[in-house]
């Protein structure tokens, strides 16, 4: 089935092919790869936005020989134009749902060390059951995810929280509660402990995550919550460096126990007094597109049964 959707502007039109070449200017910030990317020739895409600019009575867009960019009028374009396109791909989800057939987008974040889900093998066997849906994966701190499912640029995400802290202004549901272990290279000192607590870790320098994330509250809280302070010389945006960092002798790091033994070289040390936290899954407070609905549905958790 395909659809033409107008918006009516005053006396003109701005069609939804027309936003699709501004969004695509937007973000490749270059008009040659957003023709490439959007399969239409470049004088065609210039002379569409030319005619939108025309029917807004505003030009979108500063163009250069070195650059592209925004206008003001442009920057407050973008926003109403990806909210069109989701609006109609959302109907167009919609329609074929009550035809029996899932297709459309399925966005999805997480942190890079959840574990209370297998979302590798929970990608997989969504996406050979529903091969029209289009699933995109993103990884990130919990709080950006947050904000990105708040804002609708995602449908679902799997945080890590401390426990003190509940996601807001979404809808979802705690997965999973666990406690943090420290990590160190096999030649450290501490790598043979049976078990520290946290002042005496509070002497080693540390490899963690940035300052102010979620995941790096985790073990702030519980050092001052001991009422010692640490060295963080190491900050990583991902497991993958932080555990090669560790590996080097450089620092020691803080992981969640149940995602520890994917670390490869690396010892790992439990602790007496071990920070922790609490594995988040979320969703807009908006009822959820046919896709992420039936993803909710795989993983045995319906939406409706959910409310944070």
């Amino acid at each position: 089935m395909f659809f033409t959707v107008t918006i009516v502007i005053h006396d003109g039109f701005v069609e939804l092919q027309q936003m699709r070449y501004v969004v695509a200017v937007a973000e490749t910030a270059n008009f040659t790869r957003a023709a490439e990317r959007c399969r239409v020739v470049q004088s065609a895409l210039s002379h569409q936005i030319a005619r939108l600019e025309r029917e807004l009575g505003a030009r979108l867009f500063d163009r250069t020989s070195r650059r592209v960019r925004l206008t003001p009028a442009g920057e407050a374009f973008l926003p109403a134009a990806r909210q069109a396109l989701d609006a109609a791909e959302r109907a167009r989800a919609e329609v074929a749902a009550a035809s029996g057939e899932l297709r459309g987008q399925l966005a999805i974040g997480t942190i890079p060390t959840v574990t209370a889900v297998d979302l590798p093998s929970a990608l997989k066997s969504f996406h050979v059951r529903h091969p029209q849906v289009r699933i995109t994966l993103r990884v990130g701190a919990s709080d950006e995810l947050a904000e990105q499912v708040r804002q609708g640029t995602l449908d679902i995400a799997f945080l890590g929280l401390p426990p003190d802290v509940r996601p807001k202004g979404v809808r979802g549901r705690a997965l999973a509660r666990g406690e943090l272990v420290a990590v160190v290279a096999p030649g450290h000192p501490l790598a043979d402990m049976a078990d520290v607590d946290l002042r005496r870790l509070s002497s080693e320098v540390f490899v963690d995550f940035p300052a102010g994330t979620a995941a790096r509250a985790q073990s702030d809280e519980a050092f001052a919550a001991a009422g010692v302070s640490r060295e963080v010389a190491f900050e990583v945006t991902n497991a993958d460096l932080l555990a090669r960092l560790v590996r080097l002798g450089l620092g020691i790091g803080m992981m969640p126990a149940a995602f520890a033994p994917e670390l490869r070289d690396v010892r790992v040390v439990e602790l007496r007094d071990p920070p922790t936290r609490v594995e988040h899954l979320i969703w807009s407070r908006q009822r959820p597109a046919p896709a992420a609905a039936a993803f909710l549905e795989a993983l045995d958790l319906p939406a409706a049964l959910m409310v944070t």
